[in-house]
C-alpha cells in the first residue's frame, strides 16, 4: 500500500497545469490553496509561465528543485497517463488528478487511460487520488488543492471558533460537489471536520483506503461518505469492521438505488452499482449506518460527535420542555423513530415538582413551562430526569432564537454535560441563532432544528451501540452440526445446472439440512397411487423438471391427495407440465407426504455481482414477491445473526404468539438458517441461488418443514469484477 500521508500531508505540492487565470479551474485551484495559510512549498508548473499568481513557476516536474511529495494534475486527460509517468520518474509519491474524461466516458479510450493510471500507480508504488475528483482539504493542515467554492476565503472560516466535542469529522466522497456540499452545509453547526476527500473513479486508491488510512491515524471520530460503488466487498468490509471495533461510526449514502439513479451511475463514474437490498445487508451486519439525505447525516455527526462516548442504553427517552405543543410534538417524533417515552418513576416525580407551577406536569413528557425555567433553567430539568433509572437519554426542547437565557443556563449546561453518563440533546422550535448556536455547542450538546431528525438520531445511536456490543462479543464455535462439504460438493459436481427438489434434497442433507427422504419419485399414475397408499397419509405430487423450476406457477403441483385421489392427480400435474413447458424435460413427479400446518417462510440465497452470497428470509412463502418482506445478510450466519435478520421482517411478530397461536419453533428457524448460510458459505463459486420455499415453521419444539428446494448452480467461475480480494 502506497503512503497515504503523503497526498494528505505533503511539505511540498506540485500543481501541473497551474495557471493565472482565475476564471478557469487551473486557475482557480491554486488561487483556493494560496488563500489558505499552509505551511508547505506550492510550485506551480507550467510550460507557458515563469510565473503563476507571484509564485515562480517549472516547465516540469522534473525541473523542480527537489522533488514534490504530491502533484495535483489539471491537465487534458489525453495528457494524464504520460505525465503521472514523469511524477513517477521524478520520485513523487502522491497525485492527485482532477481531469475528467475517463472510464465516466462512453468508449473504450477513457477506459484504457484509466487502466495506465492504475498500472503506473502500482509500478511506483504511488498514492494516486482520481481521476475525476473535485481534490481534498486536509482542514488541520490548511490544504485545500480543491476548486470548490465551499473552500473559498469569502465562504466562511473552514475552523470553527468554538467545535462541538472534543472529535472531528472526516468526509469521503466519490461525487465531488457532494463531498465538498456536506462540509459547506455542516458549517454553521460547530462541527470541526479534519478532512473533506473525493474520490471521483477511484481507478487506483479507494474509498476504503482513506478510510483505513484514518482509522490508524487516530484522529477522525466520525466518518460520512457518499458512495456510488465499492470496488474492493472484502477491503470494505474488513475496513467497516475496524471502524466498528474502534468506535468510529461510518455514516455512508449509497446513491444508485433507483434505476434512474443507476443509470446516472454508471454514466458518472462508471461504477457497477449493485443491489441496494445487499448493499443494505452489508451495512447492517458490519454496524455501517445508512444516511439518506444531507441533513440527517449531518444531525448523526452531531449527535456522535457530542455523545459519542455516552451512546444510550436503551430507548427510553425523557423529554423536558418549556412548551407543551412542541414537547408533544418531540413525543411523538420519538414514537416514530422507535423510541419510548415512559412515564418516570414516583421519587423523580416528586424531585421535578417541586420546581413546576400548577399547570405544569412531570409524568413525561415534563412540561416545565416557561414559569419552571425560568426558574431554575433548563439543565436543572435534564439532570433530574436524567438520574431516573427508567430513562436512557434526555431530549430538552428549547428556544434557541434568543441567546440571553441559554447564556444565563451555559454553567448549568455544561456541568450536566460533564456529570451525565447518558445522551442529552436539545431541539430547538425556533430557528437558532448564531449565538445559541455557540453556546450550545460550548456546553457539549448537539442542537437540533429538526424533531424527527432529533430523535432518529438517538435511536440510531442506540442501535450502534447495541449493535456493536453483540458483534463484539467474542464468538463460540458452532458445534451444533458437522456438515460434510466433500459429499456435497462431489454431489453438486454431477448434478446438472438446475437441481430441483429431488435432486437438492440430497445435496442439502450434507449439511443437516432436511433429510435424505425426498419422497418417491414417479412415472405413472399407478405408481403415484401406490406410493400414496404406502405413506398413508394425505400427499403432495409435484412435477421435477429442470425446465420448470417454479412448478406452483405452472400448476404442476397438487396438494393434500388421498391415496384414493393420486391416480388423477398425477395426470393432472402431468398434463399442466406439458402445457406450461411442451418440449420441458421430466424426470417423474415426486410424491411426498404433506407437512403439518405452519407459519410459511420462504428461506433462500442469492449471489450478489459485489458481495457474493447473501442469505435471504421472507414471510409468507409464494405470497412473499407480493409482500416483500424479505431481509438479507452475508453468510456465514451465527445463531444470534439468525435471530437478529428475523427481527428485522417487518412482520415478525406473527412468529410469536399471535391471536391464540402458539409461538413458532424459532430455534429450529434459526438453526436452519444458520446451516444453509454456512452450505452457502463453504460454496461460494458453484451456487448461484437457493430457494427453500415454503418452509413451514411449526409451533415451539416441532421444529420446521421444508416443503420445496432448489438450487441453481453458477454456470461460469468468471472473477467478479469487483476488485474481490485485494
Amino acid at each position: 500500500m502506497p503512503d497515504i500521508s503523503k497526498l494528505l500531508w505533503p511539505k511540498s505540492v506540485a500543481v501541473v497545469g497551474a495557471s493565472s487565470d482565475l476564471l478557469g479551474l487551473r486557475g482557480r485551484i491554486l488561487e483556493v490553496m494560496l488563500s489558505h495559510p499552509y505551511a508547505g512549498t506550492i510550485y506551480p508548473v507550467s510550460r507557458s509561465a515563469s510565473e503563476v499568481q507571484g509564485l515562480k513557476a517549472y516547465p516540469s516536474v522534473a525541473d523542480l528543485p527537489q522533488p514534490a511529495d504530491l502533484a495535483i494534475l489539471i491537465i487534458p486527460a489525453q495528457f494524464i497517463p504520460d505525465e503521472l509517468e514523469s511524477c513517477g520518474r521524478a520520485g513523487v509519491k502522491a497525485a492527485v488528478i482532477l481531469s475528467s474524461g475517463f472510464a465516466e466516458e462512453p468508449g473504450e479510450a477513457g477506459t484504457r487511460m484509466q487502466a495506465a493510471i492504475r498500472a503506473t500507480a502500482e509500478r511506483y508504488n504511488m498514492a494516486v487520488n482520481g481521476p475525476n475528483t473535485e481534490g481534498f482539504a486536509n482542514i488541520a493542515a490548511a490544504l485545500c488543492p480543491t476548486f470548490s467554492p465551499a473552500m473559498d476565503k469569502s465562504a466562511g472560516r473552514i475552523v470553527p471558533k468554538l467545535p462541538l466535542g472534543s472529535g472531528q469529522v472526516s468526509v469521503i466522497s466519490q461525487s465531488g460537489g457532494v463531498g465538498f456540499a456536506f462540509f459547506d452545509r455542516a458549517r454553521e453547526r460547530n462541527l470541526a471536520f479534519r478532512y473533506v476527500v473525493t474520490t471521483g473513479n477511484e481507478a487506483f486508491l479507494e474509498t476504503s483506503d482513506f478510510v483505513d488510512f484514518m482509522l490508524d491515524e487516530g484522529k477522525t471520530d466520525v466518518f460520512l461518505l457518499l458512495l456510488e460503488d465499492v470496488k474492493t466487498p472484502a477491503k470494505f468490509r474488513r475496513v467497516a469492521e475496524k471502524a466498528l471495533r474502534a468506535g468510529k461510526p461510518l455514516i455512508v449514502a449509497k446513491i444508485g438505488q433507483t434505476e434512474p439513479g443507476r443509470r446516472a451511475v454508471a454514466s458518472h463514474t462508471a461504477a457497477l452499482a449493485g443491489s441496494h437490498a445487499a448493499y443494505r445487508a452489508i451495512f447492517e451486519s458490519h454496524g455501517v449506518i445508512e444516511g439518506h439525505d444531507f441533513d440527517g447525516m449531518i444531525d448523526l455527526a452531531a449527535g456522535f460527535l457530542a455523545c459519542g462516548t455516552k451512546l444510550p442504553a436503551g430507548k427510553r427517552m425523557a423529554i423536558c420542555t418549556s412548551s407543551g405543543g412542541a414537547g408533544v410534538w418531540m413525543a411523538d417524533a420519538c414514537v416514530r423513530a422507535g423510541l419510548e417515552v415512559p412515564e418516570l418513576d414516583a421519587p423523580t416525580r416528586v424531585a421535578i415538582d417541586v420546581h413546576l407551577p400548577s399547570y405544569g406536569t412531570s409524568q413525561n413528557p415534563i412540561d416545565s413551562t416557561a414559569q419552571g425555567v425560568h426558574k431554575v433553567g433548563y439543565a436543572a430539568f435534564a439532570k433530574l430526569a436524567a438520574e431516573s433509572h427508567l430513562i436512557d437519554g434526555v431530549m430538552m426542547v428549547v428556544t434557541a432564537r434568543r441567546s440571553a437565557f441559554l447564556a444565563d443556563d451555559q454553567p448549568r449546561l455544561m456541568a450536566l454535560a460533564r456529570e451525565t453518563t447518558k445522551p442529552v440533546f436539545l431541539w430547538t422550535y425556533t430557528l437558532p441563532s448564531e449565538r445559541s448556536v455557540e453556546i450550545i455547542a460550548e456546553a457539549g450538546f448537539p442542537l437540533f432544528t429538526n424533531a424527527d431528525s432529533c430523535a432518529h438520531t438517538m435511536r440510531t445511536m442506540a442501535d450502534y451501540r447495541a449493535l456493536r456490543e453483540r458483534l463484539l462479543q467474542p464468538v463460540s464455535a458452532d458445534k451444533s452440526f458437522a456438515p460434510d462439504p466433500a459429499a456435497a460438493r462431489k454431489l453438486l459436481a454431477s448434478s446438472p445446472v438446475v437441481l430441483t427438489e429431488w435432486k437438492a434434497r440430497p445435496v442439502l442433507a450434507a449439511y443437516g439440512i432436511g433429510t435424505n427422504a425426498i419422497g418417491q419419485l414417479v412415472h405413472s399414475a399407478v405408481d403415484a397411487e401406490a406410493a400414496a397408499r404406502a405413506f398413508a397419509k394425505p400427499v403432495a405430487l409435484k412435477v421435477q423438471s429442470i425446465d420448470i423450476p417454479h412448478k406452483t406457477e405452472a400448476g404442476a403441483v397438487a396438494l393434500n391427495i388421498s391415496s384414493d385421489g393420486a391416480h388423477a392427480a398425477y395426470d393432472r400435474v402431468l398434463a399442466a407440465a406439458k402445457k406450461h413447458g411442451p418440449h420441458a424435460r421430466i424426470d417423474g413427479i415426486l410424491v411426498q407426504p404433506m407437512a403439518p400446518p405452519g407459519r410459511e417462510v420462504i428461506l433462500g440465497v442469492s449471489r450478489d455481482s459485489v458481495w457474493g452470497p447473501l442469505l435471504m428470509v421472507g414471510l409468507g412463502g409464494v405470497l412473499v414477491e407480493a409482500l416483500g418482506d424479505v431481509a438479507l445478510a452475508p453468510v456465514p450466519l451465527d445463531h444470534a445473526g439468525a435471530r437478529t435478520l428475523l427481527s428485522r421482517l417487518k412482520g415478525a411478530q406473527i412468529l410469536g404468539s399471535h391471536r391464540g397461536s402458539p409461538p413458532t419453533d424459532i430455534d429450529a428457524l434459526a438453526e436452519l438458517m444458520v446451516r444453509l448460510s454456512h452450505f452457502a458459505a463453504d460454496h461460494p463459486d458453484e451456487i448461484e441461488e437457493i430457494d427453500l420455499n415454503p418452509v413451514i415453521v411449526h409451533p415451539q419444539g416441532q421444529g420446521v418443514s421444508i416443503v420445496d428446494a432448489l438450487i441453481v448452480k453458477r454456470q461460469t467461475q468468471q472473477t467478479n469484477p469487483s476488485r474481490a480480494a485485494e
